[in-house]
């Protein structure tokens, strides 16, 4: 059973509409209606979420997020976790048939593979997304100017800019645009931890770095032409861990046509900057000693060709969110436990999500034969992700954990990773360090010669 969340009667219309729109061709995609967008000044919230709570409180109304930050936080210091709640319920093994309709196949799994230290713990919900006024008059503008048409790499969005790009979506494509588009900041750095749970229950560490990322689409001194039509996310990261990956550093561009992408490394054995040649979708990414392809790093990133994508409609899901307690242990030890992540250092709450689907194109070759992802309504991200080989069998899940950052304000995911129930291995990227204070810090626009393979050379030596 689903539960997904139908449309009300005055909806129904508009429905099957989407629904026509979804059986044509994306050059047909068209903008909603001006009366339509001013639902995200009244029933919806500014970013297409609905506004209201559910029937019984437990999901409860948005009121603007959270746009204080704790008193003494300094930019680029430990953050601190600003809920003190404590759990609710627990799922268990024992008990998880009572709360199955709001767990992911993933979950269910985890469960029962690993009863005796896998575990749910279920608190409070806090509706605390937030952004800028601008990115919410943004997001208006772009419900009545954003489009779909196809490009080479699939599905491109043409004419939105600094905001959702379909806060009111009419299919899969146009709500997975919004994950890859959701408001994260526009310049940022950070520490990062990536650690391989193996079957046999070690834990090895597969790389330490430190990051800097850039949005362009978001930054408001950018002309037009590049948040309508160009590159999009700017990644450059720099290894100085473990000590046979150390000196090594990669960086990437990614553009709203994914055909344009492009990334480097810089490889400290050859001492040379190489491009990467096929930086996407079921290439295994060595920074995850291979477990994770490029189409699994943070719950869904690449282009949109290879499947078919369908909006399923919404459910109440029980996800990881306001992850800020993943960031107060000091040790990775504490959080990256054998075969799963600390249960006591993940937070779960129930939300409201988007369920869209994947299916392999007919033509398409790609492991995974289907996937569903959960997209948290409040920000678009993707929270959860179910994937299946060609056989039926659930092959792997992709999570995130966001945590709320009242001084952007936004929630931002501070941790990604994935489990796999063929190998029974796992991996988890956590925005951490050991002996670091740094975890994720927002700083000024970084200068574009920060992400071009000459730039790797020079901070790639070992």
């Amino acid at each position: 059973m689903t539960h997904a969340i139908l449309p009300n009667p005055r909806r129904v219309a508009a429905a099957l509409a989407a629904s026509l729109a979804m059986t044509l061709p994306l050059a047909a995609a068209a903008a909603v209606s001006e009366p339509e967008a001013q639902r995200l000044k009244s029933e919806l919230t500014p970013m297409g979420a609905q506004r209201a709570g559910n029937p019984d409180g437990s999901i409860p109304p948005w009121t603007d997020g959270m746009t204080q930050p704790a008193a003494g936080f300094k930019n680029g210091g430990r953050r601190p976790d600003p809920f003190t709640d404590k759990p609710i319920y627990t799922v268990t093994a024992a008990n998880a048939a009572a709360h199955d309709a709001r767990l992911a196949e993933g979950v269910k799994l985890l469960l029962q593979r690993h009863p005796e230290s896998f575990r749910v713990e279920v608190y409070k919900t806090q509706r605390s997304a937030a952004a800028p006024g601008w990115v919410y008059d943004n997001t208006l503008r772009n419900a009545t100017h954003a489009s779909l048409s196809e490009g080479p790499a699939g599905p491109v969005p043409k004419d939105a800019r600094g905001g959702i790009p379909f806060p009111i979506p009419q299919s899969g494509a146009e709500a997975m645009w919004n994950h890859l588009l959701r408001w994260r900041g526009v310049s940022a750095q950070y520490n990062t931890s990536g650690v391989m749970g193996t079957a046999d229950g070690k834990t090895v560490q597969t790389i330490e770095g430190q990051a800097l990322v850039q949005m362009p689409y978001y930054d408001m001194n950018a002309s037009a032409a590049v948040q309508a039509g160009g590159e999009y996310w700017l990644f450059r990261m720099v290894n100085v861990g473990p000590p046979i990956r150390a000196g090594e550093a990669v960086v990437g561009r990614l553009n709203l046509d994914a055909s344009k992408d492009q990334s480097w490394v810089y490889l400290t054995g050859q001492r040379r900057t190489r491009k990467l040649p096929n930086a996407c979708c079921d290439t295994p990414n060595p920074a995850t000693a291979g477990l994770l392809t490029f189409d699994d790093l943070e719950g869904f990133t690449g282009r949109l060709d290879q499947f078919d994508w369908k909006l399923a409609g919404k459910k109440e899901l029980l996800v990881p969110y306001n992850s800020n307690r993943t960031l107060l242990p000091t040790r990775n030890a504490e959080v990256m436990q054998p075969h799963h992540l600390n249960p006591a250092h993940v937070r779960w709450e129930l939300h409201r999500v988007w369920v869209v689907d994947a299916m392999l194109k007919a033509g398409k070759r790609h492991p995974v034969a289907r996937s569903r992802y959960y997209l948290d309504e409040d920000t678009w991200t993707v929270l959860w992700g179910d994937r299946w080989d060609a056989n039926g069998q659930l092959w792997k899940s992709t999570w995130q954990l966001p945590a709320a950052m009242p001084d952007l304000p936004g929630q931002v995911v501070i941790g990604f990773g994935m489990y796999d129930f063929v190998s029974r291995s796992y991996f988890a990227n956590l925005n951490r360090a050991e002996g670091s204070e740094l975890q994720y810090k927002f700083v000024p626009r970084i200068a574009d010669s920060a992400f071009t393979p000459e730039a790797l050379a020079g901070e790639g030596l070992r």
